[in-house]
């Protein structure tokens, strides 16, 4: 037996082989370009991703079941004739949105938000981009006069394009803030304070389920990236909790059948699966950017090569109060401030690119252990926190994270987690479980006496209140 899963991506599309014994292989992976058309924009074409996909589905070659996942808020147009993308993919790193959701805000929407999606108001998510793609794309609202509008996530796009069926999973339904958290189906309320037609969107199916054929394929399971990753580290159990660092820093925490709403502390619950009509909840919290944020300092010349910024002589930099805040596209959990900007403070003219890389890593760590931190008051969290994603296999970063997070952290050997997640839930559909991969890990525990770590939190704290309402 054979399982094919596709992981499309923020930066890549790519596809993972398994097999019954756990064997797993990427048989091909394909970067795609993203688009900054104005300043908060960010775009991809859908043809592009499309055409990587039947890239990768046909190197998979001959198997029996395959799954999909997905970048989640990332959206789009296109017509349901047709199949013509009639807009680019707004990816979910875009705020072009950001101004008419303040005036929502302002009247006082967001409890709404809050009580049926269980998610602030913020263009991180779906319903503002399809809206704004209502009120500013002709194409779009001639094909709505028509009739042959369809609106909805990247996963409803290829299952249409590539399957035939216009369908979307409960995982990627949640992230649009158009869905009721506790049915599972599209939200009336929401979709009319969105302004976003409802007999527009997709049906939501169960994330294991049918999903129409490719070829002779079956797809049998569709599913957000993060939530493929959360079940690929293994996580069953309310407290179990893994973090991504890949574009952005992605953290999940199982809470089982329960729905933990917190928003006073800026985290999100949301599905983390649906199996037949069981919904499991998790809840989330992200930073928009992580590798992203480490990238972004390899253009500038920080760096050349990532070995570089793996292991530093000297102590924390945050030790010696040189502070980096990776609010490139603002600031998400705990705080949701898109106003915020990134920022290097503490430099002194001895400061170098070493020091500077070195506080850029530790940014990102302590914004993660920010988002964890909020949910461990609120979850009896497990007793390690798993990480994958680039950043984690930077020894450094994974050393400065247990420190913070005040936890062990692991890593595994075997990267593709979120590819093999969805390839586990793909078996599921297809009526068998796959094998638990023997995945060696490297645990990194806590060194750092805790009134240290306190005082380094407490500095970044004062450094987040520096960049934010800086745009």
């Amino acid at each position: 037996m054979r399982i094919a899963a596709i992981d499309q991506g923020t930066t890549s599309t790519r596809v993972l082989v398994v097999d019954e014994h756990g064997g797993a292989d990427i048989a091909r992976a394909i970067r795609h370009h993203t688009y900054h058309p104005h300043p908060g924009w960010v775009e991809q074409s859908a043809e592009e991703l499309l055409s990587n996909m039947s890239a990768c589905v046909e190197t998979a070659g001959n198997v029996d079941a395959m799954g999909i996942d997905n970048q989640g808020e990332s959206c789009l147009a296109w017509d349901a004739k047709t199949g013509e993308a009639l807009s680019p993919v707004i990816a979910w790193q875009d705020n072009r949105t950001e101004v008419e959701l303040n005036r929502l805000r302002a009247d006082g929407a967001q409890s709404l938000t809050l009580e049926r999606a269980g998610l602030p108001i913020d263009p991180y998510f779906s319903a503002s981009k399809l809206a704004w793609l209502l009120k500013h794309n002709r194409k779009v609202r001639n094909a709505r006069k028509r009739g042959t509008l369809r609106l909805g996530t990247t996963d409803a796009y290829f299952l249409d394009r590539l399957t035939g069926h216009f369908a979307t999973d409960t995982t990627t339904a949640s992230r649009t803030s158009l869905m009721n958290l506790q049915t599972g189906q599209w939200d009336d309320a929401l979709c009319k304070l969105f302004d976003v037609p409802v007999e527009c969107l997709p049906e939501i199916r169960s994330t294991v389920g049918d999903f129409g054929q490719i070829g002779n394929v079956p797809v049998t399971a569709s599913v957000v990236d993060q939530q493929a990753a959360l079940y690929g580290h293994g996580c069953r159990k309310s407290g179990d909790a893994k973090i991504t660092f890949g574009t952005g820093a992605f953290a999940l925490t199982l809470t089982g059948e329960h729905i933990v709403r917190v928003p006073d502390q800026g985290l999100v619950p949301t599905v983390a699966w649906r199996i037949g009509d069981k919904i499991t909840y998790a809840l989330e919290g992200g930073v928009y950017d992580a590798s992203a944020a480490v990238e972004w300092g390899g253009r500038l010349g920080l760096f050349e090569d990532l070995a570089e910024i793996s292991a530093f002589e000297s102590p924390a930099a945050i030790a010696s109060g040189l502070v980096f805040v990776p609010a490139l596209s603002g600031l998400a959990c705990p705080h949701w401030d898109r106003t915020a900007g990134a920022m290097w403070i503490g430099m002194r003219a001895s400061t170098s690119r070493q020091d500077m890389c070195q506080a850029m890593l530790e940014g990102v760590a302590m914004c993660a252990a920010q988002v964890m931190h909020a949910m461990s008051r609120h979850v009896d969290m497990a007793s390690h926190i798993s990480v994958d994603g680039g950043l984690a296999r930077n020894t450094y970063f994974a050393h400065f994270l247990a420190d913070v997070l005040g936890t062990s952290v692991r890593t595994q050997r075997f990267h593709e987690l979120t590819s093999f997640g969805c390839a586990a839930l793909a078996a599921l559909g297809y009526g068998v479980q796959l094998q638990e991969r023997r995945n060696p890990s490297i645990i990194f525990k806590p060194r750092q006496p805790t009134e240290t770590i306190a005082a380094w939190h407490n500095t970044f704290s004062q450094a987040i209140q520096r960049s934010r309402g800086w745009r």
